[in-house]
């Protein structure tokens, strides 16, 4: 009976994993899409609002969800408090920082780390063509993340099973 307890467990541990990862997955197309909207949102607020950058990052961050919304805030606070710090300096702090929250990828992280070098330093029509810039890079980010998504998902849900069957088999 204690056996077939343990078996249990680990089939549910290996069928959970599996479904962990396939929600990785599934999250990241989503949070590259959140952050494409964002972006896009700040370059409204740049460019029609004249809204200077921590009120503009402020806003940006009360029109999206989760981590994408936390990172945004984060540095428009930091932003309005900068202590003599630069934009790319908090930014890539920021960025950094709540990174671990995300489902992104590397490549995502660096081009956001890249448009920090540019936010605040240079006048609109600038920052417009690397807010741009940006979007286009993700949303190439966003089209292989969909193609990964539909790739491996279903492949992560079946290992999870197969993989919480097989450490069962071999303790038998």
């Amino acid at each position: 009976m204690l056996k077939l307890l343990g078996a249990m467990l680990i089939l549910l541990a290996g069928t959970l994993f599996g479904f962990y990862q396939a929600l990785l997955l599934a999250r990241r197309p989503r949070q590259i899409a959140d952050v494409i909207r964002s972006l896009q949102r700040l370059e409204t607020e740049i460019v029609f609002g004249f809204t200077p950058l921590p009120d503009a990052l402020t806003l940006t961050s009360q029109a999206s969800q989760g981590p994408v919304s936390a990172m945004f805030r984060a540095a428009g606070e930091e932003l309005a408090q900068s202590g003599g710090r630069s934009v790319q300096q908090i930014w890539q702090s920021i960025v950094a920082g709540h990174w671990r929250s995300t489902s992104m990828k590397p490549q995502e992280r660096d081009t956001l780390i890249q448009l920090g070098s540019t936010l605040g330093l240079t006048d609109r029509e600038d920052q417009i063509k690397h807010l741009r810039l940006t979007v286009k890079q993700l949303e190439g980010e966003a089209e292989i993340a969909r193609d990964e998504q539909q790739r491996y998902e279903r492949m992560w849900k079946s290992l999870g099973v197969l993989m919480g069957l097989l450490v069962v088999i071999l303790m038998y």
